[in-house]
């Protein structure tokens, strides 16, 4: 018996870079997840890049979660372990109140 396969969904995805010293034409990692989403079928919804800074971060993804075009945001950058490295803070109250679904990516 075989599987019956789900048709390909495409989806509207939102990518964040956040960094400190990096612009967009510089934002390797950014552009690269870009390139494979793209390569994959899915679709850019928007691209930004921001410093890093706890509010801007939730103003950004907010924003994001609220527009119903935006399927799914991928988020790279501001993990370090630098004082201003704030992503992880930025978007654990995402992830405590299960709102959505954010995958944190490294390339």
């Amino acid at each position: 018996m075989s599987k019956l396969q789900a048709p390909f969904t495409p989806l509207n995805i939102a990518i964040l870079t956040v960094s400190d010293s990096r612009t967009l034409a510089e934002d390797t990692s950014g552009q690269y997840l870009v390139d494979q989403l793209t390569t994959a079928g899915h679709q850019l919804a928007d691209r930004q890049l921001i410093i890093d800074d706890i509010y801007k971060i939730r103003a950004v993804i907010s924003g994001w979660i609220a527009d119903p075009n935006v399927h799914a945001i991928i988020t790279t950058g501001g993990t370090g372990f630098y004082i201003r490295d704030s992503m992880p803070e930025a978007v654990a109250y995402y992830l405590i109140n299960r709102s959505m679904v954010l995958v944190r990516c490294s390339a």
